[in-house]
């Protein structure tokens, strides 16, 4: 049992104890009694640096292992190296710190610019400083290869071997000093002739000021051996005295770092530098006064893009958020924010600068939401469609109700920018409500630049309504009267034609254009030319595709004439379209005439229309109306000679109907004269005409000589009733054609079929109605049928 726990006991013994980081790839250095491995921590993954020392590999390397590993953790400055974690055990030392990288990589690149190498060696100053001054120590390792990076770009101090503190007298430095790889090449000249003993006989910081000035030459030149000190090959001309000076071969002249570190700040000199001076203002920029604090911004403003991106990115950047959105760092700030922002890669942006900017587009503060709006343009492209529509949008518009126009007129600007993140739903609908507010500001620079940008996001808008939309915000400000407004309607006009349809070119927008042709401003009247002429171009070319006539072809209607249409043929030509019209609305008519006694008859002329009186038993059948339109369409030719036999001329207008008694053939007749001419309502419209016509004018009006004669034959010997627009002519042609042959008319007219089919019983009555000798001439209304000439001249004027 006991040897089992002995055994047991050995084996964590050999493990060691527990380390929370996994070790990566491998990380090249100088000749080093370290090992540097890239890692990661196991709890949360971030990155970090692993020195390894193996003891078994380098057991006579390992006081100077231990001495490193003590003084990591206890020596805490902003210039030294961040200890994560340590672990020690009899076979191995691990020290796990920040992400580091070894500045010998950048010199051997070649790739540090003049002002980032000034940084560096500033930030090392001030630490060898720190470790000479405050902690009384000597370094005794100062070289490229004991310089590390961090990510944000910072030079961070490492190689802590042989860091001794001088009051010590078993100091590290005496015993082992020379076991330091590579030791040679920077040991001063003093300690090569007398030994590392010989620091106790001059002053300590002596030794770091000659590697110090080393440390200068092989930045500059990348690499450093003992004959090139004091050289000043490719070192900046402002460094030349100090480095000299630093380079002295007697160690009691030499300058010190701290010596070196005064006289750089001085102005003007080498390390009077904005980024020397951000790197010193950036870490207390929240406790800063106001004016300290504009200083300071102003200095970050006139940085050149060749600083170190990293050390914008992880340590100014930061604090520069802190100081928008808590600190009062305001408009200047936040321009100084986007600048750096600009550098990040998508996956930085949205880590370390979204967040902050979704809180500050709800930031009340309107210098801060105007200088938001003005940096959209350079933000925009890394805002996911989705972010900016359901994050920032809602945000933004509460500017365009906002009591100050600044801030009303930056929002509008940058709907331009926002334009192609915004959904279709989200433009037709919350956006166009608010521009149209815009398009009514009191300012007359908003109203300009709401028609401004409805023109330049034309295009977005939904096809269904973006034509009206355009078109009523546009003619809206060709009224406006501020100039501008109205010179950018037509200018936006102009620009938009294409979204408009042929229709709304011609019929609304050439209507608003046009007053603005009269403009009292010459600039408006300019400008209105030049829109008018885009759009009547546009027109005239919709129109070279357009038919000549939008009427059928004349083959299509040569076998049924239009009506209202003159044919080039004869008179039965005319007189099928006089009666087609007449018949037409005389199949519309409806009622019936009686006599005074009951009896259907045709009321005799007097002074007034006569009253319709009722009758007990009406006739209800209207079917004399559609034989006389099927007729219609026939018209006799005007040649056929004129028929004495009234029963033969009423077959011509009025074809046969046995169905038909005689009150039916009246109905149509009467029920058309039977109107009053004072009644101006659309369906009397006719009817009046009609009444109008029965005038001494009519040119089949019976003689005032035949008072003997029948209602019936006063009826047959009437003319043709006239419809209001369009005359009669059948029956006048062929009453004037059998003039021509000689033919009397006399009380022997030839009456319509059916209306001179009488009975006796009907024939009784119709002879006790009165006919007066002389006729009522009744006024017209309108005269527009033809004069009742011998000739054809008559009809000559249609």
């Amino acid at each position: 049992m006991d040897f089992l726990k002995s055994a047991v006991a050995s084996a964590m013994a050999a493990k060691g104890p527990p380390f929370p980081y996994n070790f990566g790839d491998k990380v090249d250095l100088d000749p080093s009694i370290w090992t540097l491995y890239n890692g990661t921590r196991r709890e949360d993954g971030s990155d970090c640096s692993i020195f390894s020392f193996e003891i078994a590999a380098n057991r006579s390397a390992l006081p100077l292992a231990r001495n490193a590993l003590k003084k990591l953790r206890t020596l805490r400055h902003p210039g030294v190296i961040k200890v994560l974690d340590t672990v020690e055990s009899e076979t191995y030392i691990y020290i796990a710190t920040e992400r580091l990288v070894p500045l010998r990589w950048h010199v051997k690149r070649k790739s540090l610019s003049p002002e980032t190498a000034k940084w560096g060696l500033y930030s090392i100053a001030r630490t060898v400083k720190f470790i000479n001054d405050e902690a009384s120590s000597v370094h005794g390792n100062l070289k490229v290869a004991s310089v590390y990076t961090t990510e944000s770009g910072e030079w961070k101090l490492g190689g802590f071997e042989v860091l001794s503190n001088v009051k010590d007298d078993e100091a590290v430095i005496y015993t082992y000093g020379s076991l330091v790889p590579d030791s040679g090449r920077y040991t001063p000249p003093e300690l090569a002739k007398s030994g590392w003993d010989a620091i106790k006989r001059s002053p300590h910081s002596a030794v770091d000021a000659y590697d110090f000035g080393a440390l200068i030459f092989e930045i500059f030149n990348g690499s450093f051996s003992s004959d090139q000190a004091g050289q000043t090959k490719n070192i900046p001309p402002s460094l030349h005295p100090s480095y000299k000076r630093l380079a002295n071969p007697n160690p009691k002249a030499r300058l010190t770092v701290a010596h070196l570190l005064e006289q750089g700040r001085r102005n003007g000199s080498f390390f009077d530098t904005p980024l020397i001076k951000l790197t010193e203002g950036v870490e207390n920029l929240g406790v800063k006064t106001e004016e300290e604090r504009e200083a300071f911004l102003d200095d970050l403003d006139q940085l050149t893009d060749d600083f170190p991106e990293d050390f914008f990115k992880m340590k100014v950047l930061p604090e520069l958020l802190k100081s928008v959105e808590f600190g009062g760092g305001g408009p200047k700030a936040f321009g100084l924010v986007m600048k750096i922002a600009m550098k990040l890669s998508n996956e930085d942006f949205d880590a370390k600068v979204l967040p902050v900017l979704l809180r500050l587009f709800g930031n009340p503060d309107r210098a801060i939401r105007v200088c938001l709006l003005d940096n959209l343009p350079l933000m925009i492209d890394r805002l996911s469609q989705k972010t900016v529509n359901d994050k920032i949008f809602p945000q933004i518009v509460t500017g365009f109700t906002d009591v100050a126009p600044i801030v009303r007129e930056q929002t509008l600007k940058s709907v331009l920018t926002i334009i192609t993140k915004l959904s279709d739903r989200t433009i037709n609908g919350e956006l166009l409500k608010y521009l149209a507010k815009t398009a009514n500001d009191e300012q007359p620079g908003i109203r300009t630049n709401t028609t401004i940008c409805l023109g330049k996001i034309a295009k977005y808008l939904g096809t269904s309504s973006r034509s009206k939309v355009l078109i009523a915000a546009f003619s809206r400000s060709l009224r406006d009267p501020f100039i501008h407004a109205r010179n950018a309607a037509l200018m936006a006009l102009s620009v938009t034609s294409e979204h408009f349809s042929d229709e709304d070119c011609a019929t609304r927008v050439l209507p608003a254009i046009c007053p603005s042709l009269i403009d009292k401003e010459k600039l408006i009247r300019d400008q209105a030319v030049k829109t008018l002429d885009v759009y009547v171009q546009r027109i005239k070319k919709a129109v070279e595709s357009m038919p000549e006539t939008a009427l059928p072809p004349e083959s299509a209607i040569s076998g049924n004439p239009r009506m209202g249409t003159p044919q080039a043929e004869a008179a039965a030509g005319w007189a099928g379209w006089a009666i087609s019209s007449f018949t037409n609305k005389l199949s519309a008519a409806a009622g019936d005439i009686t006599s005074s006694n009951g009896a259907s008859s045709v009321p005799a002329s007097s002074s007034a229309p006569p009253s319709r009186p009722s009758t007990a038993a009406p006739t209800t059948s209207n079917s004399s109306a559609s034989p006389l339109h099927r007729q219609a369409v026939k018209s006799p030719p005007p040649s056929a000679p004129l028929i004495r036999n009234p029963s033969t001329t009423g077959e011509l207008f009025f074809p046969e109907d046995d169905n038909n008694d005689d009150g039916a053939d009246f109905d149509a007749w009467g029920d058309m004269g039977d109107m009053d001419d004072n009644d101006t309502s659309t369906p009397n419209k006719m009817t009046a005409s009609i009444s109008s016509n029965q005038s001494n004018d009519n040119p089949f009006a019976e003689p005032s000589s035949s008072k003997k004669k029948s209602a019936v034959t006063t009826m047959a010997s009437s003319k043709p009733f006239d419809d209001g627009s369009e005359p009669d002519f059948a029956g006048w042609l062929t009453q004037q054609a059998e003039k021509k042959k000689g033919g009397v008319l006399g009380g022997s007219k030839a009456l319509p079929k059916g209306l001179g089919k009488t009975t006796t019983a009907t024939t009784a009555k119709k002879t006790t109605v009165p006919v007066k000798s002389k006729p009522v001439v009744v006024k017209k209304k309108i005269d527009t049928k033809p004069k009742d000439d011998d000739g054809d001249d008559g009809w000559g004027g249609w």
